[in-house]
């Protein structure tokens, strides 16, 4: 379909309920439709990460044709691996060169506020249209009440393991809480079917398995005012914890990066990770994996002795370098990719992999139509942001980028550091940025 060009510049909200998609209880705008004309000969670069499911860079490079068709606006869409992500951006906002646009992680764009384009007109227009923007992916994209990025997506992590496996080892239901989590793992491990989850540097599933090692137990990098208190009793314990899990490992996990603990699983190396729903299509996908599939279940992380569930989600938002020699059409893209059309096609086309930002598109049914969905369907609803008790800044996008918890944990549970003497460490390195 071809979208005139006067009809794009006059609002996209015309084009809602064009893909079939129901319009999900939207309600009247709470701010004025704002008008992005692009600038004449404009042309962007977009650097975003690459997919793990391959429905989500298609149905965003659709997304991506229909606006250079609306526009004439021609978008480069590069990828890169989700390490390499962050640091070539760092270097972009350094340099004032690049790309125009960035699908950043977590809170990587309170690193270098002032290098980015202010997003607030249309961030809270899309936010008063849509239902509101999710607390947690809000948080992420905002400083000092402006949007300094666009609150895009949660990537949902949950326990993925094989139901067949679990019920040898003599579990009829998947534990609820930390202490059958670790009695399942050790009978697992004990019929030869143990589990596995990355004590490396692995942006997204490292970062959310040593968040929730330590919240699970109480635990927390930074209290309300943004004071270390990561030597606390609840630290100790988590360390104590996480040791005792990782005895029941597959052999290796401490230099496990994202890609590595899915592929354990489908090469039936370990029946017990945890991973976004793209573990579950990789083994659909592939008919030599069709065991696996048929045996895959889903679940949320079980619940510590804090006594409720608190896990981290991979989150992404969507920046606007200040370089950019076409801010205008940059805005455009932007709102064009949130417009109802486009995002309710990209969450469908991800197949459950990226959680809506906004809570208008939390009917979309992808949710509903396959059970293995059902522990990502809230991510965007349910993450606790990483820099948890204390506010959002410099400091919490410093010290997740420097792996300061994940390092933590892997010190301990390899024998390289005692847990005193790790959280005595990691305590030095997050008080290198939280000054005060």
């Amino acid at each position: 379909m071809t979208i005139k060009r006067r009809t794009f510049l006059a609002g996209t909200a015309g084009l809602i309920g064009a893909s079939g998609f129901p319009a999900f209880g939207l309600r009247p705008a709470l701010a004025a439709e704002p008008t992005y004309t692009p600038e004449a000969g404009a042309s962007l670069r977009l650097l975003r990460w690459a997919p793990f499911v391959q429905g989500d860079e298609e149905a965003w490079l659709a997304n991506t044709k229909k606006f250079t068709e609306a526009t004439g606006v021609e978008v480069r869409v590069d990828k890169e691996s989700w390490e390499d992500i962050r640091p070539k951006a760092a270097v972009a906002a350094n340099v004032g060169a690049g790309p125009d646009l960035v699908m950043c992680w977590f809170d990587d764009a309170h690193q270098y506020p002032d290098k980015l384009v202010d997003l607030t007109e249309l961030g809270t227009y899309l936010d008063g249209k849509y239902g509101g923007f999710y607390d947690g992916l809000k948080g992420y994209a905002m400083r000092d009440g402006k949007f300094i990025a666009m609150p895009l997506t949660a990537i949902g992590n949950a326990v993925v393991y094989r139901d067949s496996h679990m019920k040898a080892a003599g579990f009829s239901e998947f534990p609820k809480d930390t202490a059958g989590f670790l009695e399942l793992c050790k009978a697992m491990k004990a019929k030869g079917t143990p589990a596995g989850f990355p004590h490396g540097k692995a942006v997204g599933d490292g970062n959310n398995y040593a968040h929730w090692l330590l919240w699970s137990h109480g635990g927390k990098m930074v209290d309300e005012s943004g004071q270390v208190t990561i030597n606390s009793p609840e630290t100790l314990a988590a360390l104590n914890y996480a040791k005792e899990l990782y005895a029941t490992f597959i052999p290796g996990t401490e230099s496990w990066l994202d890609i590595n603990n899915n592929r354990a699983f489908l090469a039936g190396q370990v029946s017990l990770t945890a991973n976004g729903v793209s573990v579950y299509y990789a083994a659909k996908k592939d008919p030599n994996l069709a065991e696996i599939a048929e045996d895959m279940r889903s679940t949320n992380f079980p619940v510590g002795p804090v006594g409720k569930s608190v896990e981290l989600h991979q989150t992404s938002s969507l920046l606007v370098f200040n370089h950019t020699k076409y801010p205008e059409a940059a805005k455009a893209y932007v709102k064009f990719m949130m417009e109802a059309d486009q995002m309710n096609a990209w969450i469908k086309g991800s197949s459950a992999y990226c959680c809506q930002p906004l809570k208008a598109f939390a009917d979309n049914p992808v949710w509903t139509e396959n059970p293995i969905h059902a522990p990502y369907a809230k991510a965007s609803e349910t993450l606790r942001p990483n820099g948890y008790a204390g506010p959002l800044g410099y400091a919490s996008a410093a010290v997740m980028a420097d792996y300061v918890l994940v390092d933590m944990f892997a010190s301990v549970v390899t024998g390289a550091a005692t847990p005193e003497d790790a959280i005595a460490q990691a305590e030095k390195r997050a008080n290198r940025y939280y000054r005060v």
